[in-house]
């Protein structure tokens, strides 16, 4: 039990941290730019998914941890990783929003249900070995970056939520 304490109190620091990162460095950077050059740092990040794959190695993971669990996520996350890459190659053309909306809505699903089916099977902090720090330190950015995407897709291509009179130099 205590072991799962620590899993969660991890995860809430985790979101503070990130939320404050993303508050004061990364949401200012990105709000003075057009939508298209404002996703493309996200996608850039989101590319780096394939470090799900790590749930399906033995040694990396419990062999205690769910195997529907293991795969549901790894799986998830390549094909995030691999949409990611393909919209940041169709950008900026309308194409490139249409990819940059199915990533979004696949990417933000995929963590969600992981982390349904987790809850749903019990997975124990320890059964992630190694792969602790994917939903401990990695995920709550995801999820983070997830809804600065959606921001960004709901407003025109060139407008900056910043007008152009008050950026800072």
């Amino acid at each position: 039990m205590r072991a799962q304490i620590c899993f969660f109190v991890s995860i809430v620091f985790s979101f503070v941290a990130w939320g404050a990162v993303t508050g004061s460095l990364i949401w200012p950077e990105l709000r003075r730019r057009g939508r298209n050059e404002a996703l493309r740092p996200l996608l850039m990040f989101h590319s780096f998914r394939f470090v799900g794959l790590a749930f399906l190695v033995p040694g990396v993971v419990s062999p205690d941890l769910p195997a529907v669990f293991a795969e549901g996520a790894a799986y998830g996350d390549i094909v995030a990783a691999a949409l990611a890459l393909l919209t940041l190659a169709l950008l900026p053309g309308r194409l490139g929003i249409v990819a940059a909306w199915v990533f979004n809505l696949w990417g933000s699903a995929d963590i969600l249900h992981a982390n349904y089916e987790g809850i749903r099977l019990g997975v124990q902090a320890g059964q992630l070995g190694a792969a602790y720090f994917l939903p401990t330190f990695i995920v709550p950015l995801f999820l983070i970056t997830h809804g600065l995407m959606f921001w960004l897709l709901l407003r025109h291509e060139s407008e900056a939520a910043v007008p152009a009179g008050r950026r800072l130099a």
